[in-house]
């Protein structure tokens, strides 16, 4: 059912918080992430810039936990509403989308519950 991109193989998934509805990140899925997230109940992504598969939380620790899959009115992106451990985004905050922009500036404003230098080996955005 799901309308995978025919070039990259690709879906987009949407990570939000099951509990609060916050949206924490947004990744990508090829038809093997999608089953191992599946089989496991646990959110499996697809990175674009390492070409393979990550289970996010097995460097952190901060997993997402799946506990239902939506997907969109053309099948061509999934939403999982997932119990976050931690931090979602790879800088440290619960939602990746920390930052708002305000008369012409971008300001932070979400508190960082994670020191990215001590969870990641790097801080690199793999999505």
């Amino acid at each position: 059912m799901l309308n995978f991109d025919p070039i990259s193989g690709l879906i987009a998934a949407v990570a939000q918080d099951a509990d609060t509805g916050q949206v924490l990140m947004v990744a990508w899925m090829n038809a093997e992430a999608f089953e191992e997230t599946l089989r496991s109940g646990y959110a499996t992504y697809y990175s674009r810039s390492r070409r393979k598969l990550w289970r996010k939380g097995d460097e952190s620790g901060h997993i997402q936990r799946v506990m239902e899959i939506r997907v969109d009115c053309d099948a061509d992106c999934v939403l999982l509403k997932v119990l976050q451990t931690g931090a979602a985004c790879h800088e440290g905050y619960r939602s990746c989308f920390f930052r708002v922009y305000e008369n012409g500036t971008w300001r932070v404003v979400e508190t960082r519950v994670a020191d990215p230098g001590h969870v990641y080996r790097s801080s690199r955005d793999d999505t």
